[in-house]
């Protein structure tokens, strides 16, 4: 936690400030019972109504004071400990985007969620009880000790009893539930996790009528976490009557005690009152240490949580020293292999092609057989395991992240839009759009024609992931917001099997026109997709199984064939193979 706590720096003057009120507002408190004691052993005993009123005026304004400078603490931590938090939400926020698809396999969104929100908001509130409590703790114990002593030594005694064993409790029961905490914030991971899934799928879970399961795994997840938080607030709750029951007892023996030191002449009855609340300030400070050893644990746990996401290296990192491309939009791949981590066979082996602008390399192959892990590897999403990826001559390795991906148009497999209106989704792809070039893009990528039909047009609402939508008419604005940046190369990855047949070959005609001076790789599934492509990549288990064209293909590739055959019919395949002979 303290490493975090250096991201204090900024605040430093705030948490100067809040200890100053706290060590006044501690002073305040300590010097009131003393005025206490002279008002009863030199006020009251001896009716001096003057001295009263004196000294009971004194008292009200320390008070005062006191009560100020609380709330000027409370003020003052609230904001250090708000600005704090938001700080750091914004270093998590900051590094996670740096993440390669690895590190964010490895976190888990929903975890990456719970880390960024959850976990940074129990440092948050702990920190607020720090900058007050455990100031004001050892203030008010240190200062409640000498206090109590200048008043009756012999009495203290009681107090050398007591604290030790407040301790002792104190600490037992913040040893049993750490590891509950931690615990804790595991499941809250979890809850977080099968909350995610339920609501991201409700329409598969809908659909296939498994809402009852569903439930049945939520209150699994939400009765585990549950459970745990039971058994923590058990020890928490055994804390404080545990507590009480001994600041009683020690009430008890300091008044026993005490009323025979009275009896004897060697202490006054306004010293023993003054001693009582001394007492009582020693002992409910030790009380806020137990507060806080409630909380710390937990926010400790959130603490190495957070610092694992701060600490975790992205597996891809820029070039020390970038290179400056001489071409556009060549791309080369040469020997390329790549391992999923963990995996026992590599997703794609030696893999070795070109393409340049002006042409259009198509890839096709069966589930499975390494299309998107191969086109994820030119915006380097991962890096290759072995081999070379070249844009325009250069190692992607050796090329600024920012400036290689501002060379790519890339269209997902998953179309995924985001909150706000049609036109601000197609504008992601280049945030200096004007509207005729937001138009431009639409009616290329055959979204004009659905855009205007919407009640507001360009500036119809998106909602999240673009759910009033259809799947065509997500890709399609996947596919605008690719071409409104005008790039050198363009990836398209399955992204037109939301489309019917007549949208699809009214957009690779519009394509064809707007991409003939870039680079186009087009991942497919419909062999009417790839068919007219320059240069068609057949893969088959991570392999290339055959690159050519359409009609060379149906000669020399029995993989091709065979996807062909299971989508054309006979005369339609007669048909092509003539075509390609020609």
């Amino acid at each position: 936690m303290m490493k975090l706590f250096r991201m204090l720096k900024p605040y430093r003057v705030g948490v100067i400030f809040v200890l100053l009120m706290v060590f006044v507002q501690a002073l305040s408190e300590l010097y009131l019972p003393t005025l206490m004691a002279d008002i009863v052993d030199k006020g009251i005993a001896l009716s001096d109504v003057p001295y009263i009123w004196k000294i009971g005026g004194l008292m009200l304004g320390v008070a005062m004071i006191g009560m100020i400078c609380s709330i000027a603490a409370s003020y003052l931590s609230a904001k250090v400990s708000m600005g704090f938090g938001r700080d750091l939400r914004s270093r998590v926020f900051s590094h996670a985007q740096r993440f390669t698809l690895k590190e964010f396999d490895k976190f888990g969104t929903a975890s990456l969620i719970t880390r960024t929100t959850n976990d940074i908001t129990q440092i948050q509130q702990v920190l607020t009880m720090m900058l007050r409590m455990l100031a004001m703790a050892p203030m008010m114990m240190i200062g409640g000790i000498i206090m109590a002593v200048s008043k009756d030594a012999k009495l203290s005694l009681v107090l050398v009893v007591v604290i030790p064993v407040l301790a002792l409790l104190i600490l037992l029961i913040g040893r049993s539930a750490l590891p509950l905490f931690k615990a804790m914030q595991k499941k809250i991971d979890k809850l977080n996790l099968v909350l995610r899934e339920n609501l991201t799928g409700i329409r598969v879970i809908r659909a296939f009528g498994r809402e009852q399961s569903e439930r049945q795994r939520f209150d699994h997840a939400s009765g585990d976490l549950m459970n745990t938080a039971i058994r923590v607030n058990k020890l928490m709750a055994a804390m404080m009557p545990a507590m009480m029951l001994i600041l009683n007892f020690s009430t008890i023996a300091i008044i026993w005690y005490g009323s025979h030191r009275i009896d004897a002449g060697e202490m006054e009855l306004g010293n023993l009152m003054a001693f009582i609340q001394y007492a009582m300030q020693i002992l409910f400070s030790l009380i806020m240490v137990s507060i806080i050893f409630v909380m710390v644990p937990r926010a400790s746990v959130s603490a190495g949580r957070v610092n694992e996401v701060l600490e975790a290296v992205p597996d891809i990192e820029e070039s020390s020293s970038p290179q400056t491309p001489s071409r556009r939009g060549q791309l080369e791949f040469r020997d390329v292999s790549f391992s999923y981590e963990g995996a026992e066979e590599p997703a794609i082996q030696n893999i070795s092609f070109n393409a340049g602008p002006g042409e259009v390399t198509a890839i096709i192959g069966g589930t499975g057989s390494g299309k998107s892990t191969l086109v994820s590897l030119i915006p380097r999403f991962y890096d290759v395991s072995s081999g070379t990826v070249l844009v325009d001559g250069v190692d992607i390795r050796n090329l600024a992240q920012e400036s290689l991906r501002g060379k790519i148009g890339y269209v997902p497999q998953k179309a995924l839009l985001f909150t706000g209106s049609v036109a601000e989704n197609i504008r992601y792809g280049k945030e200096d759009a004007t509207d005729e070039e937001v138009r431009e893009a639409a009616r290329i990528a055959q979204a004009a024609e659905f855009i205007d039909g919407l009640e507001e047009g360009y500036d119809s609402p998106v909602s999240q992931g673009g759910s009033n939508l259809s799947g065509g008419q997500k890709q399609r604005l996947s596919i605008a917001r690719a071409l409104v940046r005008r790039p050198e190369i363009y990836i398209f990855d399955d992204s037109f099997s939301a489309l019917d047949f007549k949208t699809d070959a009214r957009l690779r005609a519009a394509l064809k026109a707007e991409t003939q001076d870039a680079t186009v790789l087009m991942v497919a599934q419909r062999v009417s997709t790839v068919m007219d492509a320059d240069r068609i990549i057949v893969l088959d288990q991570g392999r290339i199984a055959g690159i050519g064209r359409h009609g060379e293909l149906m000669r020399t590739s029995d993989v091709y064939r065979e996807i062909v055959s299971s989508q054309l019919s006979e005369e339609e395949m007669v048909a092509q193979a003539e075509g390609g002979l020609k």
